[in-house]
C-alpha cells in the first residue's frame, strides 16, 4: 500500500459504504471497520426512533474512530464512516491527517432512499435520508465515485485512483 494508510469510505447512510468498504478490505489486505459499531447506544436509539443526530451527538463517536485510525496507522484500515461535515472530517483526521484518503460514494437522494428501503436490519430509517442530505458537505479533497454501478465496480474505480497517487 502507498503512504496512505487509513482510507475512509464516506457518504451519506444507504450509500454503499459498508459493502464497498469489506470489498476494499480484502483488496487491499487490511481490516475492516464500520464506523456504525461505535456509535454509543444513545446515538443508535435515537437515530431507530427516527430522530436525527446533532453535532453534540457525533462528537464522542468522531473521536473514537479518530484513536480507531490512529490503532491501524501501521497495519491500515478501511472505516466506513458517514463524515458527513468538514468540521466531522477534521475531527476525524486530527493528529493524522497526512495518513488519511476519504473515499467519497456519492447518489442523489432517489437513488440511496431506494436502496435504504430495499435494506433490512439496518437501524438507520429511510425517514432521516433527508436529514443527512441536508447536513451533507461533499468534501473537496477525496477519492469521488458515483454509486450508479456495481460494488465490483466502484472497487475497481477506486483502485485505480489508489493506484495513480
Amino acid at each position: 500500500m502507498n503512504e496512505t494508510t487509513v482510507f475512509l469510505i464516506m457518504g451519506v447512510s444507504g450509500s454503499g459504504k459498508s459493502t464497498v468498504g469489506k470489498l476494499l478490505a480484502t483488496e487491499l489486505n487490511v481490516p475492516f471497520f464500520d464506523g456504525d459499531d461505535y456509535h454509543p447506544e444513545e446515538n443508535v436509539t435515537k437515530m431507530a426512533a427516527g430522530n436525527p443526530l446533532n453535532d453534540a451527538d457525533r462528537i464522542g463517536w468522531l473521536k473514537c474512530i479518530n484513536i480507531l485510525i490512529k490503532e491501524n496507522l501501521e497495519s491500515g484500515a478501511i472505516i466506513a464512516c458517514s463524515a458527513l461535515k468538514k468540521s466531522y472530517r477534521s475531527i476525524l483526521t486530527e493528529g493524522v491527517l497526512q495518513k488519511i484518503r476519504f473515499i467519497y460514494l456519492k447518489g442523489s437522494f432517489e437513488e440511496v432512499r431506494d436502496r435504504m428501503q430495499k435494506r433490512k436490519g439496518h437501524f438507520m430509517p429511510t425517514t432521516l435520508l433527508k436529514s443527512q442530505f441536508d447536513t451533507l458537505e461533499p468534501p473537496q479533497k477525496a477519492i469521488s465515485v458515483t454509486i450508479q454501478q456495481s460494488p465490483a465496480s466502484i472497487v475497481l474505480e477506486i483502485l485505480e485512483h489508489i493506484n495513480e497517487n
